[in-house]
C-alpha cells in the first residue's frame, strides 16, 4: 500500500516547478512582444510599398494608353456610361479602361475627392471597387485625401498617420509628369 501512496504523492506539480515556468513564460512574452510589434510596423510599410507600386503603376499604365490612342476620342461610350473617352492628354481628358473612364489632367490620371470623377484613386485599383468611397477604402486598410492637385495616401492602423504616407501630385503643365513621392515610414 506504501507504493501506492508514493504514486499519487508525485502526481502534480511542485510549487518550484510552476514558479520555474512562470518565470520562463514571462521571459518568452518579454523577447515575443517587442518582435510582434515590429511585425505589425513592417506590415504597415509592405501595405503602404504595394499602394505605392499599384499607383505607380496605374499612372503609367493611363498615361501609355493615352499616348498610344493619339488624342482620337473613342467611339463608343466607355462601359455602360453616357460619355466617351477623349484620350486627350491635355488639360483635361478620359480615357477608357476595363474597370470604366478614369478623367486624366495632361494624360496621367487626376486627383480627384471621394464621390467625384474617377482619377487616380479608381485607377490604381486598392479595392475591388471601381470608385470607392471612404469607408470602403479604409475597409481595405487605407487612408486617402485629395487637396489642389495632390493626393496623400495611408495606412490605416499607423502609430502617427502624418507620417506614414506617399503622395501622388498630377502634373501641372503638359510637359512634366505625375510625382510620385517616395515612402514616409517613420509613423508607421
Amino acid at each position: 500500500m506504501s507504493r501506492i501512496d508514493c504514486r499519487r504523492r508525485e502526481k502534480g506539480f511542485t510549487l518550484i516547478e510552476l514558479i520555474v515556468v512562470v518565470i520562463i513564460l514571462g521571459i518568452l512574452a518579454a523577447v515575443a512582444l517587442p518582435r510582434f510589434i515590429n511585425l505589425q510596423r513592417d506590415a504597415r510599410i509592405a501595405k503602404l510599398q504595394a499602394a505605392r507600386g499599384s499607383v505607380s503603376a496605374a499612372a503609367a499604365l493611363v498615361h501609355a494608353t493615352t499616348l498610344s490612342r493619339g488624342g482620337v476620342a473613342d467611339a463608343n461610350n466607355c462601359g455602360s456610361g453616357s460619355i466617351k473617352a477623349s484620350n486627350s492628354n491635355g488639360a483635361a481628358g478620359q480615357v477608357c479602361t476595363e474597370s470604366g473612364l478614369v478623367y486624366m489632367v495632361y494624360g496621367y490620371p487626376e486627383v480627384t475627392a471621394f464621390g467625384g470623377n474617377p482619377g487616380i484613386l479608381s485607377a490604381a485599383g486598392l479595392t475591388g471597387i471601381y470608385n470607392p468611397t471612404q469607408s470602403q477604402l479604409e475597409a481595405e486598410g487605407y487612408t486617402y485625401a485629395a487637396k489642389s492637385g495632390v493626393a496623400t495616401f495611408g495606412v490605416v492602423g499607423a502609430s502617427d498617420a502624418a507620417n506614414c504616407y506617399f503622395t501622388y501630385t498630377q502634373p501641372a503643365l503638359t510637359s512634366t509628369a505625375a510625382i510620385i513621392s517616395g515612402l514616409t515610414i517613420s509613423g508607421c
